[in-house]
Formats: C-alpha cells, structure tokens, sequence
C-alpha cells in the first residue's frame, strides 16, 4: 500500500469539522454530569470551585496549544506515541503504549460503555449481569462502525458531538431559569484562605473531566491538511470545552446551593428536574443527554484508541499484524479488533464504573513526556518543519509541565496507594518491552 510522505498508509479523510468533533467528543463524556458534585464537595467556596475549573481548562489549553507544534510537524497515526518515540526513543514510547493497552484504554471503554448500559436501564430495566452484557455489546457495535472506515466513524461521532455539545450547554444556560436559583449561592466567593492542595487534589476529578483534550493527535495519520488542521483543531477543541464546561458550573452553582450540591451525585437530573420550561421531563431528558454523550464518548475512544496499538505495530514495537490495514475499508481492522475485544473481556468481567478515575493519573506522565519533546525537537531537530510554533513558547508548555507534576506529586502524597499502583503497572512494561524484543528478534529469525 502507498504511503504519504510522512509514511502513513491510511486515506487522509478527516477535516476540521470532524477533526474538532473528534477532540470535543471524546473529552465531553459522563464526567461533567457527575464531576461538579464531587468538586463541590472537595471545595469550600464557589470562588475555589471556579477556580479550579478554569485551571483545569487552562492546563488542557496549555497542554493543546503544546501539542498542536508537534501535530503539524509530525502529523502521524499514534499521536503522544508518535510525539514520545520522537523525542525520547523506542522505551518511553512503548510504555506509553503498554498503558494504553493494559489499562487506559480497555478501562476507558469499559467505564463508558457501563455507563451508557446503566442509563439505557432507566428506559429498558436491566439487571447486573445484563448490563455487563449491553456494554459489552456497544463495545461491539462501536468497533464495527470503526471497522467499516474512518470516514463513517467520524460521521457518526460528529453527529453525536453535535447534539451533545448544545444539549449540554442548553442545560448550563437553562440552569439560570431553575426554580429557587440566586446570586446568593455564590457568596461567600471566598471563606478562607486558598489551599494549593486541596485545589490540586479538586484537579484530579476535573482532569478526567478534560482528558480527551490530546486525543484526536492520535488520529494524526488520517487528518486531511493536517499541518493547519491538526493545530487548529486540538486548540478549538480545548476552548471549546473550557466554555461549555464553564457555563455548566456556573449554571448548577446558581441553581443548586453548594452544600446541596456535594450531595447531589446526579447532580444534572437534580438542575433539570428544576427547570421549568422541562416541565417535570428533567430525568428523561439527563438519561437521554448521558446516552449521546456516553455513545459519542466511546466511538471517539475507540477511534483514538485503536491508532495507538496500530502505531506501535507500524512502528516495529507490537506484532506487525497488529498494524494491517483493511483493502477495502482502508481502517486498522486488527488493532480496531485487539481494542474492541479488550473492552468486551475488561467490561464482563469487572465494574468499571469507577476504574477510569483510578487510573486517570497514568495518562499524565506520558502527556508530559510529550509536551517536553516540544523542546528536546527543538534543540534537536531545529531544521525540523514548523508550521506552528507554540504560542507563548517556553511559558505555556513549561507551565503545563510544572502543572502536570504538581498533579502527580500531589496524587502520591494523598493517595500514595492507587497513584503506586499506577505507576507500578506503567513500570512492569519495562521487562515486557526486553521480552517482546528478544520474541520478535527470534520470530524474525526463525522466519
């Protein structure tokens, strides 16, 4: 199969309005219904709540402003591994890869599709053990429709943004309509003296909210025009969910006092049942909402998901089959397949409902380690062509460094136990990457 010249054989399919679906889909999923419950109970104040979410959104913008230097440069399937390989070699790239394979990815698709089978309980009562079995079935389904082409993969999850996206931001404005909301919920806007900690504990929940922000530069390969896509993209993407992030906080904190919200862990239902234009409709509607959302969430998961392990195969760091490409569909069809039956065994037989916020954290070594290859390739490669440069370089990608290791050292003081955990998983893929090299050497050998 012919390849482009940067050496990626898929068809360049994706434009920018896809491509920002993509990084919009993928980031506005389950978590902002439930998350601001939590925030509000870990925070004091409504000025610390605020706070805390536009630096979640601005460590994001940071992060995507980073990113996007790299993606036009380098506009290659795999994205952050691609990123990685580049600036630091075969090891901390493959490791990137491990943790996706093992736990990110698996347990990212699993968390989501038991959350959307939940949901769909509200309307078709489902058991446990049912549930398990939906989920697992959506899995299923979201792998065929990105088996037959990125083209309709992207087509479907841009309709589902779509309608996610404004249903979302709906709910944030309606908000301010809800019977017994006021200004008054937001005073004090300050009752004590901010605490770094516990507003970097408060981040931990809000990133997982945001993550999804680097996503669609896995999609790298496919993207159409992509050194002015690519950038554009992963920057519109970000701010777009900054604001409707933004206007959902401030709606809820308006119609819900604090304290009330910190018990709330539907939090959403409880605004809409509030709303009087939903006339008493508010729960259906939030099911309704969490099921786009939930759906659209996992077919961008799935699309990103799979260009990782297809990647590394390409790249000579997992089996070559791993990397085929279908003739007919021009899709990763095996790596589709490895990440599809991944999430069906992950989603039988455990609950994953809380699992992705476990492991949230193992993500954010690697989204470092790909944001300082924005300098180690500028000192390496300076020839290297760019046609974007960070903006505001070395400030914003030095501060969305100094963020990410502020979060994992916080992380491992509050919660050494899950954060060790984590890292510890991430580091038994070092004596698996010796191992697959002495298999694959041999394999080559025999052959």
């Amino acid at each position: 199969m012919s390849v482009d010249e940067w050496g990626e054989r898929m068809p360049r399919a994706v434009g920018l309005f896809n491509a920002v679906a993509v990084s919009v889909g993928v980031t506005v999923g389950s978590g902002i219904f439930r998350v601001p419950a939590t925030v509000a109970g870990q925070l004091p104040d409504a000025g610390s709540i605020i706070l805390c979410w536009v630096a979640g959104g601005l460590i994001a913008l940071c992060g995507a402003l980073s990113l996007a230097e790299l993606a036009a440069a380098l506009p290659r399937s795999g994205g952050v591994f691609a990123y990685i390989l580049e600036s630091f070699g075969p090891l901390p790239a493959f490791l990137f890869g491990w943790a996706e394979l093992v736990v990110v990815r698996a347990a990212a698709l699993g968390a989501v599709a038991t959350i959307f089978a939940e949901y769909l309980g509200y309307f078709i009562p489902l058991n446990g053990l049912q549930v398990r079995e939906v989920a697992a079935c959506t899995i299923a389904v979201i792998g065929a429709i990105n088996y037959v082409g990125v083209r309709r993969a992207a087509a479907v999850l841009s309709a589902a943004t779509l309608a996610k996206y404004l249903a979302v931001l709906a709910l944030g404005l309606l908000a301010c309509t809800a019977n017994g909301g006021s200004s008054a919920h937001f005073a004090p806007l300050w009752s004590q003296a901010l605490s770094p900690s516990l507003i970097a504990t408060a981040l931990i929940p809000v990133m997982w909210t945001y993550d999804g922000w680097a996503d669609l530069s896995m999609l790298g390969g496919e993207v159409s025009n992509p050194r002015r896509t690519l950038p554009l993209a992963l920057i519109l993407g970000a701010v777009c969910v900054m604001f409707v992030y933004l206007i959902v906080n401030l709606g809820f904190m308006y119609a819900v006092p604090l304290h009330e919200m910190a018990g709330s862990r539907l939090i959403a239902a409880t605004v809409a049942g509030r709303i009087p234009l939903l006339a008493g409709a508010g729960t259906a509607l939030i099911v309704s909402i969490v099921l786009i959302a939930t759906f659209s969430g996992l077919n961008g998961s799935m699309l990103v998901g799979s260009r990782i392990f297809f990647a590394m195969a390409d790249r000579g760091l997992l089996f070559r089959a791993v990397a085929r490409v279908s003739p007919r569909f021009n899709s990763p069809s095996v790596a589709i397949g490895v990440a599809t039956a991944l999430g069906v065994v992950y989603v039988l037989e455990n609950d994953f409902a809380q699992l992705a916020d476990k492991f949230i954290l193992g993500i954010w070594p690697f989204y470092a380690l790909a944001v300082a290859g924005v300098f180690v390739l500028r000192r390496r490669r300076p020839d290297l062509p760019r046609p974007y440069r960070v903006w505001g370089y070395p400030i914003v990608p030095a501060l969305f460094l100094l963020a990410s290791v502020g979060l994992i050292m916080n992380a491992l003081v509050t919660d050494p136990r899950n954060t060790g955990v984590t890292l510890l998983i991430i580091l038994a893929g070092v004596p698996v990457y010796w191992v697959r090299g002495r298999v694959m050497r041999h394999c080559s050998a025999a052959v």
